[in-house]
């Protein structure tokens, strides 16, 4: 059976790629609250495409037991099969972005082999309609790296205010643009007119933290008055916890535990 042009394109990238250096990545060292970027949790209509893609980006597959990750310096990717309300735009999480090591001759190659065409505007839409924008920066030291993850709200700086309170977040000492870092990953704060649609059964479901102590983490949550919209629960035959929440505007958060594969 012939394939159709989507899969060819896939199939070309990834191909493309297949002899870029790959670099073991490693989630972010924590800081004092022990919160650090974990993974980005995507559903696709086809999700062997979807895997082929982020694949195709540079992304590694490894294991976790049951737990099939792309893994990325500084995040993982994980993908499920399923349907999708809609894209990231829209969304509380319009987009997220990557560092490029080596942009120019990574854009001619998706471009000549595969067709895939960076926007002006430096964005790839995925086929389920995940926003990614592509940052050349020639200093890091991989082929490419996980770099922020933009929300937008009708109250940005609110939102700052609370994933500094939550999780540690450390703010930019500017005013514009809002930004707040934890290890691994810059948050941005956009200003949305309308409230935009929470992140839940859409194409990005819900973005990750790893955190360390992660049982004692969830307590001193659900203390302060907290909901979680599932508790700390230890996944079966594995070291990996995991217990889920959603902010205030609608973005779905895991909190993880021992995510990574053990060494």
């Amino acid at each position: 059976m012939m394939k159709t042009s989507h899969t060819v394109v896939l199939s070309v990238l990834a191909a493309s790629l297949l002899g870029a250096p790959r670099v073991r990545a490693q989630l972010a060292t924590p800081g004092p609250a022990g919160v650090v970027m974990g993974h980005l949790h995507l559903t696709a209509q086809d999700g062997a495409a979807s895997r082929a893609f982020w694949t195709a980006l540079g992304g590694l597959p490894v294991q976790n037991g049951a737990l099939q990750l792309l893994q990325f310096p500084g995040t993982f990717v994980m993908v499920r099969q399923g349907q999708v309300a809609a894209g990231t735009q829209g969304s509380t999480v319009d987009r997220v972005t990557f560092r490029v090591r080596d942009l120019k001759p990574a854009a001619e190659r998706w471009s000549k082999e595969a067709g895939v065409t960076i926007a002006a505007d430096g964005m790839i839409t995925t086929p389920d309609g995940v926003r990614i924008r592509i940052i050349g920066d020639p200093s890091i030291d991989a082929a490419i790296r996980m770099d922020s993850i933009s929300i937008a709200t009708v109250s940005p700086s609110e939102t700052l205010a609370w994933y500094v309170k939550q999780f540690g977040a450390t703010p930019a000492t500017s005013a514009s643009p809002l930004t707040a870092t934890l290890p691994g990953v810059t948050l941005e704060f956009a200003k949305a007119d309308v409230a935009p649609a929470g992140t839940r059964g859409r194409a990005l479901d819900h973005i990750g933290f790893e955190v360390r102590g992660l049982e004692e983490f969830c307590k001193n949550l659900e203390a302060a008055g907290l909901k979680l919209d599932r508790p700390y629960t230890k996944l079966p035959n594995s070291t990996t916890a995991i217990a889920f929440l959603t902010d205030p505007w609608g973005t779905y958060i895991e909190l993880t535990e021992n995510l990574a594969p053990p060494k």
